[in-house]
């Protein structure tokens, strides 16, 4: 009979479609756009996701303070002739960084510098123009999901944000006696950079999926297991800003033994009363030392998550956070052999990257915690 159902049919699965508006009126009119959305934000992830690893990059390979002025419209432009290079590095030759640590460099090797920082603003100038061509473009055609114009909005809002916070860290190393940027600025930079990937992660998964899938799904949320993923979250998202601290003052190449520090449990020269709070951010010794602690945490949080996870009683949420939890213990591996290694830039930028995966594994794992998938009841 056609009213019949074989048992093992999905628990939710659409049976055949009913006359009147396709899928039911939630979904009236909504799937090509949802699709197409989702499509746009998977774009601009892949790109933020690019340019964290450039920013990362280009700290790397110190090139950040090579372009001494903010010119978010005529600095899409390199310079063009060799009057221009001349002026360009005029101005870097005045900033401490070059008087301190490439005084002398040839104008061959400023301008490998300053393509790098050129590259990394041109790619945050083009991130700025996806979202902007993708945002107007569905709100001018009509086909913006409802109830997604405001929140569409916001990764733009925030992007328009990142680039004044971009320039406000590299403010910090263009006057006194800094020779780099301030390690608090840009741990900020790189935390709302993340906040921005996380974002659009999230928005990735729920337009995945159809609202009405959504609202069952959340009827059969894990409550508890949500909670412990928020929290997973955020501890990770602590030790994110952590390890942008450490890098900031390089300070995973000052002490290069593990499990201790230079031979003890505290590293030498832990606190020093003349920095006074400046050691949060300035001392290596205290900023690598609770860098390690907080991993710790963070490792011992996440096996208790992990446990609580496996119980789940939804096959794609235990998967979920299984991956998760892979994922972090081998970031730990990865960060205990970049401290063994002096910390190249390979296993740096390794290590950056794969926090990336990271979080957005975590959040995953929160995602479907919340709205949970509905299995066969072979599954």
């Amino acid at each position: 009979m056609s009213g019949k159902r074989s048992v093992f049919q999905e628990v939710g699965e659409a049976g055949p479609a009913p006359a009147g508006p396709r899928g039911g009126m939630i979904d009236s009119g909504r799937r090509g756009a949802r699709g197409a959305v989702r499509v746009w934000l998977i774009v601009l992830f892949v790109l933020v996701m690019v340019m964290i690893a450039v920013g990362g990059l280009t700290r790397l390979t110190d090139s950040g303070l090579s372009i001494t002025e903010w010119r978010p419209v005529t600095g899409a432009l390199p310079p063009m002739t060799e009057a221009d290079w001349q002026d360009e590095f005029a101005k870097y030759q005045s900033i401490p960084q070059y008087e301190l640590v490439n005084k002398g460099m040839t104008m061959s090797e400023f301008q490998f510098i300053y393509w790098w920082e050129w590259g990394h603003r041109q790619l945050g100038r083009a991130i700025g123009l996806v979202w902007a061509l993708g945002y107007f473009g569905f709100l001018a055609i009509g086909r913006m999901p409802p109830g997604w114009a405001g929140r569409l909005l916001l990764p733009g809002v925030l992007g328009g944000v990142q680039g004044a916070i971009g320039w406000w860290m590299v403010a910090s190393g263009l006057g006194g006696e800094r020779t780099a940027v301030a390690s608090y600025r840009l741990a900020t930079h790189l935390g709302l950079a993340f906040v921005i990937l996380g974002l659009i992660a999230w928005y990735v998964f729920a337009l995945g999926r159809e609202e009405r899938d959504l609202m069952q799904a959340r009827r059969a949320q894990e409550r508890r297991l949500f909670g412990l993923a928020t929290g997973w979250l955020h501890l990770a998202f602590v030790q994110i800003l952590i390890g942008a601290l450490v890098a900031g003052i390089d300070a995973g190449r000052t002490f290069t033994d593990w499990p201790l520090m230079a031979g003890g449990f505290l590293p030498v020269d832990f606190w020093i009363p003349e920095l006074g709070w400046r050691n949060l951010f300035e001392n290596p010794g205290f900023v690598q030392f609770t860098h390690r602690m907080v991993g710790y945490v963070l490792l011992a949080f996440a096996v208790m998550v992990w446990l609580r996870g496996r119980r789940s009683t939804h096959a794609r949420t235990r998967a979920a956070f299984s991956a998760a939890f892979a994922a972090l213990v081998a970031q730990v591996a990865l960060g205990i052999a970049t401290v063994l290694y002096a910390a190249p830039w390979e296993m740096a930028i390794t290590h950056q990257v794969l926090a990336v995966v990271v979080w957005v594994l975590i959040l995953r794992a929160r995602f479907l915690a919340r709205y949970p998938r509905a299995q066969s009841l072979r599954g």
